[in-house]
């Protein structure tokens, strides 16, 4: 079982239609995943057709500020294999709640480590969708990883974005995480009729090398309708070039976990 971290700390790069993606394509090759919601605007959770607007006790919040356990709050959705943590605006709480709490960015890492342990419950992947900042909730999230998966819009301050995002990861792997790596970087809302797409394509490709997936995310409308239908795009729209392009990059990162895992 892997922990990712689908994380940049920019708004509006296709964070949440990454995870959401991802876990439905991997869950359609029988792979069984955990989606952990730890945005307080809680997109996963109605991407996947579940409420982020009703006052539930059954949330990550509970599970963070102590009084539930993770067996109490995951959910199923209404896609095979696919299960949720859901989260709601009580979360954005959390930093000021457990401002005395020293080891706080723990608590998650924890908490999900006591669940795997205990429970006996199989899943192969656990993917977290960070919050646009590099907040609490994101270093929780970078200390429970082994690794992250940086989506990236082909724009014009995506780069500059990117290096601030790359010092914080250094912070976190010499004090609190060193096992931590970026697993890849994903080129999204690429625009083949704009040269920056292709300019910031290129750039990344130069400096983060075999790093940056092969496969790119184009914008599509189909990407933007799927969510207000509580769906991924992959059951929404499943010939459209949004989806072949999320079956693609599925494709891409299953081989990349096989060539680890026989290097290892």
């Amino acid at each position: 079982m892997k922990i990712i971290s689908i994380i940049n700390q920019k708004g509006g790069v296709g964070k949440t239609t990454t995870v959401i993606n991802l876990a439905s394509a991997l869950s359609q090759q029988d792979k069984k995943i955990l989606v952990i919601d730890l945005d307080p605007q809680g997109n996963a959770t109605t991407g996947l057709g579940l409420s982020n607007s009703e006052q539930s006790d059954q949330t990550i919040y509970s599970v963070l500020n102590g009084t539930k356990e993770i067996s109490g709050v995951i959910k199923k959705t209404q896609f095979q294999n696919l299960d949720l943590i859901t989260s709601n605006i009580d979360l954005s709480g959390l930093e000021v709640e457990t401002a005395g709490d020293s080891g706080r960015s723990f608590i998650l890492k924890a908490k999900l480590a006591s669940y795997l342990n205990d429970s006996g419950s199989l899943y192969d992947y656990v993917l977290i969708d960070c919050p646009p900042s590099l907040s609490l909730l994101t270093v929780m999230a970078l200390v429970c990883s082994e690794s992250l998966l940086v989506p990236l819009q082909t724009e014009f301050f995506a780069l500059e974005g990117l290096t601030q995002l790359m010092k914080t990861i250094e912070r976190i792997k010499v004090n609190l995480n060193p096992k931590l790596e970026i697993q890849g970087i994903l080129l999204t809302m690429y625009d083949r009729r704009n040269k920056l797409s292709s300019q910031v394509e290129d750039e990344a490709r130069s400096y983060f090398k075999n790093k940056v997936y092969q496969t790119v995310i184009p914008r599509n409308v189909r990407l933007s309708e799927a969510p207000s239908h509580g769906v991924p795009v992959l059951v929404y729209d499943k010939n459209c070039p949004g989806s072949r392009s999320y079956y693609n990059f599925t494709d891409e990162f299953i081989n990349q976990e096989k060539n680890v895992g026989s290097a290892a």
